[in-house]
């Protein structure tokens, strides 16, 4: 198994994250060896400076966290990050188009902003916590349908994060055809590795450096 580290993208999104913050953030990363920071895309180009030569990336959030605007300014975003500097994007999933069942339009929504980085990683991310089994299984199929090379559960600024049954579930869906994103509530060593044996590839988590220390958290995500 690769070492813990290389499945955390270690995260900070909340609205009060100040540049310090950031950089305090891409210092922790580089000392354990994250494989990403997660971050606002406004912080892009800072964050890259910071992790220059590391071999960190910089994933960017786009959408987020409602994910409901309109598709060109998704479109916006995703290209303003990836020329300041991010490697990797997660967007959010039209939630209100997903329940409205236009499902083309939420294809046409993620397959838009995969079309903008054919050659970087695209996670879609579906806030699980406002759906329904049959939802969430659909809206895996859509995000994979249209590029997605990730499905996340949440944006940790929903109802709740990640659960056992939601990755499950996203799990059999995707059967090899995407990889899984868990995040949200993973603050410690068991509950990561509880994900990791389910088969994630990647945990979103203000909690890294408490994952790997076995230290007790203090973040909220």
């Amino acid at each position: 198994m690769a070492p813990l580290s290389s499945y955390i993208d270690h995260t900070l999104l909340k609205a009060t994250a100040t540049k310090n913050d950031i950089i305090q953030l891409c210092k922790e990363a580089k000392e354990h060896q994250f494989h990403a920071v997660c971050i606002n895309s406004c912080y892009a180009a800072l964050a890259k400076e910071q992790l220059k030569n590391s071999g960190v990336k910089v994933c960017c959030v786009i959408g987020f966290p409602l994910g409901a605007m309109s598709t060109e300014a998704k479109i916006f975003e995703t290209k303003q990050a990836l020329f300041d500097g991010a490697d990797e994007i997660d967007m959010v999933l039209n939630i209100g188009l997903l329940k409205s069942k236009d499902f083309a339009a939420v294809w046409k929504d993620i397959e838009a902003v995969k079309k903008c980085i054919p050659n970087n990683i695209l996670k879609v991310i579906l806030e699980t916590c406002y759906l329904d089994e049959p939802e969430i299984i659909k809206a895996s199929e859509l995000a994979i349908q249209s590029g997605a090379d990730f499905i996340k559960t949440s944006t940790g600024f929903g109802t709740r994060g990640a659960t056992i049954h939601d990755v499950k579930l996203m799990k059999h869906v995707a059967d090899g055809k995407a990889k899984i994103k868990a995040s949200g509530g993973i603050k410690d060593y068991g509950t990561a590795m509880q994900y990791i044996n389910l088969g994630v590839e990647r945990l979103g988590t203000s909690s890294g450096i408490a994952i790997i220390t076995g230290q007790p958290s203090t973040e909220s995500y």
